[in-house]
């Protein structure tokens, strides 16, 4: 069996069992590299070379959890929860803040891909002072983690301005012209619509059918987590909200989470809203909240490096492709299913494309491919996974705001659902896109 296809659905399988996402994705390296042809040695030597990639990423989540603590610390959750109950006094109101809430999350985290490029960096601040209203709304978190994917993953897939310029144009059309095709002039928006559409009528499914129906989560450990000892005054209130965006604008010009993150948590000390004998017990507090996350990118990434070591990456799409020969709708079908096990494991589709798209290519022309159609092709099959793995900062963004009083599961609440509601709509609208351009 082909290691990479091996560690990939042996690191879904321990995850899906209620193993740490951190063991899975260790076991799963050790055994694909000792498959893969790798010794011991060699397998943990590229684990350890790959931890490095992840540090950084690490490192900034964080410094968002102790900027979060200390914006929860400010008082202004439990503002924006008082301004929002008073609304909920009849079932109109209540019905319509909850289309509000979810309106507002999908256009943040469409913005944080290209308007305001920020990522998932939005999330540890914006969601946790939510989650009271949520809960008071009976709001299916599973919902809003579909939201948020959604807006995290279409809009680089669909637009080529801000991550989408680096994944369609640099990634994308860069690498299938290196590879021999000519793709000059090729409306790049146009080739990934029909996916796209598919991403969407994924979403829709979500919201208005799946997770329709009223949850109930604890209130008393939402206000444990974001409520307690919180002091509201005018002077906390401006100081969070000018710490927000003082956080934001410098990571904006710095290119850099970390310093924005230590600016915002340091705009706190300063004006005296956190006190300097507090700031220490804070800080770590914030920590323990995005420390699991932290630790699975870091791990994330040696799995990544392993596989890459083991050389199974190029057999294993070439052997896929070449399977069904001239039959081009079984052909497509195992090339966007390949991609969907490569990205799961990776966690990055802006890194699956350029190992796919050299081997993809000239199979896409032996095919009688049209340009637009491999373009619709790779792209598909680069972002299929990104939504759904375990490691992917589009699931772990999230969870991250989503998980801060313990009440919303990783696999189960974030990565089930929108693996099924993503992946598979994707792989459908890729397939439909290869016939029809």
């Amino acid at each position: 069996m082909n290691a990479v296809l091996l560690a990939v659905v042996l690191m879904l399988g321990l995850s899906l069992a209620r193993t740490h996402v951190v063991i899975s994705l260790l076991i799963g390296a050790i055994v694909g590299g000792l498959v893969g042809g790798l010794s011991l040695a060699d397998t943990l030597e590229a684990f350890n070379k790959g931890l490095t990639g992840g540090a950084s990423v690490a490192l900034s989540y964080a410094l968002l959890g102790a900027f979060a603590v200390a914006i929860a610390k400010s008082g202004l959750p439990h503002a924006l929860a008082d301004i929002a109950l008073k609304k909920l006094e009849n079932g109109q109101a209540k019905t319509t803040l909850k289309w509000t809430l979810l309106l507002l999350l999908v256009a943040v985290s469409i913005s944080s891909q290209n308007l305001i490029p920020i990522h998932i960096a939005f999330i540890p601040l914006l969601v946790p002072p939510l989650l009271y209203v949520m809960a008071k709304l009976q709001l299916d978190r599973r919902a809003v983690a579909c939201v948020m994917t959604f807006g995290l993953v279409t809009p680089y897939m669909l637009f080529p301005v801000g991550f989408g310029e680096i994944f369609l144009k640099q990634i994308l059309l860069g690498n299938i012209a290196k590879s021999g095709m000519d793709v000059a002039g090729i409306n790049v928006t146009h080739a990934m619509a029909i996916p796209a559409a598919g991403m969407l009528a994924g979403l829709l499914c979500a919201v208005f059918i799946s997770y329709r129906k009223p949850r109930h989560y604890s209130l008393g450990r939402i206000e444990n987590a974001e409520r307690t000892h919180a002091k509201i005054s005018t002077r906390s209130i401006l100081t969070a909200l000018f710490a927000i965006v003082l956080a934001f604008s410098v990571q904006l010009y710095t290119g850099s989470m970390i310093m924005g993150a230590l600016v915002g948590f340091l705009t706190f000390i300063a004006t005296g809203v956190v006190k300097w004998k507090d700031a220490d017990d804070l800080f770590t507090e914030g920590m323990k909240m995005m420390a699991m996350i932290g630790f699975i990118m870091i791990t994330a990434q040696g799995f990544a490096e392993v596989l890459k070591a083991t050389g199974q990456i190029a057999p294993l799409v070439s052997a896929s492709a070449e399977l069904f020969g001239h039959n081009r709708g079984l052909a497509v079908f195992a090339m966007l299913l390949v991609g969907l096990f490569v990205t799961m494991g990776i966690g990055s589709s802006f890194s699956t494309v350029p190992i796919i798209a050299a081997i993809y290519v000239p199979l896409c022309i032996q095919l009688g491919f049209s340009p637009m159609a491999t373009i619709a092709i790779i792209g598909t099959a680069g972002a299929l996974g990104d939504a759904g793995s375990p490691a992917s900062d589009s699931t772990l963004g999230p969870t991250s705001g989503l998980n801060v009083d313990g009440q919303h599961d990783h696999i189960r609440d974030t990565v089930i659902p929108t693996f099924l509601h993503y992946n598979l709509p994707l792989l459908t609208a890729g397939w439909i896109a290869a016939m029809v351009l």
